[in-house]
């Protein structure tokens, strides 16, 4: 259900917006009456409008920026893949040029959006184990003594491409990052099927110590958020999008084991989960790394969570997933 204050019949333009949380906005905001156009490098069929953009340089597509409501950009290579150096290059390249150019775009345009909302993600904070990391008092990471190399290159991509989002010079357009967590949806192919998978297979115990936190949403809180930073026009900056309660690996995966019928799941030491990385074609980076993300400022400004908690969380997720394959 929509925030009430959010207005009705909105000008929408989604960047990246053929990838999993792109359809998934895109169809809730065309489904409430608004007009979405969505930008992307393939043009799919769609029941809204889809423009060919390439993410780096200017083009028609500008121009359905011109009085547009909202933008929202979500362009970025996925991270769920190996870090050599071609990866690297495109994960950082995807993220940092489209949202420069669409900095561009905004500025050039006669009558720019009233709203910019950039992709951000919560693994800009340091390592946490010892305390959560909200919005005012959260340390960002990078500096932290012995840090893998991968963790070092995911908050490197995350920090410049907050510079990037904040290096436009514009006046009348409110911007907000948004820091999210992994976003927990039913859907084939994504982060909870996943997981589902492996605790299927007896593989759904604790990852390494199991003492490292992860953050996450569900996908009706991800969309509530987003429609209730549209309609809070006092919120700007940097916004924490995840659960209120992150969970240690262990808590979590065993959590969603009784959610999922399933009593036992084989722990995996470190070096176990880097030989299933390499044959995965994944990095334990978006494993083992503690991410301990609280939403404070949505907290603060009087969000409400329909799913504040992982054990219900993961009942539902598991309902709907069974509900779409009968």
């Amino acid at each position: 259900m929509p925030e009430p204050n959010c207005p009705s019949r909105l000008r929408i333009v989604l960047a990246g917006g053929t990838g999993h949380l792109g359809r998934l906005l895109a169809d809730h905001f065309h489904r409430r009456g608004d007009k979405v156009t969505v930008l992307s490098r393939r043009v799919q069929p769609a029941p809204w409008l889809v423009l060919t953009w390439d993410g780096r340089n200017l083009g028609d597509w500008a121009h359905a920026l011109d009085a547009a409501d909202v933008v929202i950009n979500l362009a970025g290579r996925s991270v769920n893949c190996r870090y050599n150096a071609k990866n690297r290059r495109e994960i950082m390249q995807s993220r940092v040029e489209s949202t420069r150019v669409l900095g561009q775009a905004i500025a050039a345009t006669a009558h720019p959006p009233a709203l910019w909302m950039n992709s951000s993600t919560a693994t800009i904070y340091r390592h946490s184990l010892d305390r959560d990391m909200d919005e005012a008092t959260g340390e960002l990471g990078g500096s932290e003594k012995n840090a893998p190399w991968r963790w070092r290159f995911s908050i490197d991509v995350a920090t410049s491409w907050e510079s990037a989002f904040c290096e436009a010079k514009l006046s009348g357009t409110r911007r907000i990052a948004l820091r999210s967590a992994m976003v927990m949806s039913p859907d084939r192919g994504g982060t909870f099927d996943t997981l589902c998978k492996l605790v299927h297979a007896g593989l759904g115990g604790r990852a390494g110590s199991g003492r490292q936190f992860v953050s996450w949403v569900h996908e009706i809180d991800f969309v509530h958020a987003i429609d209730f930073l549209i309609a809070h026009r006092e919120l700007d900056g940097s916004i924490n999008v995840c659960s209120p309660h992150p969970q240690p690996n262990r808590h979590f995966m065993a959590a969603l084991r009784r959610a999922s019928g399933v009593r036992l799941g084989l722990p995996a030491s470190p070096w176990m989960l880097e030989f299933g990385a390499l044959f995965l074609r994944t990095e334990t980076e978006l494993i083992l790394k503690s991410r301990r993300v609280v939403p404070q400022r949505l907290l603060d400004a009087g969000f409400k969570f329909r799913y504040p908690d992982w054990p219900e969380a993961a009942q539902d997720l598991i309902a709907c997933s069974r509900a779409a394959n009968r």
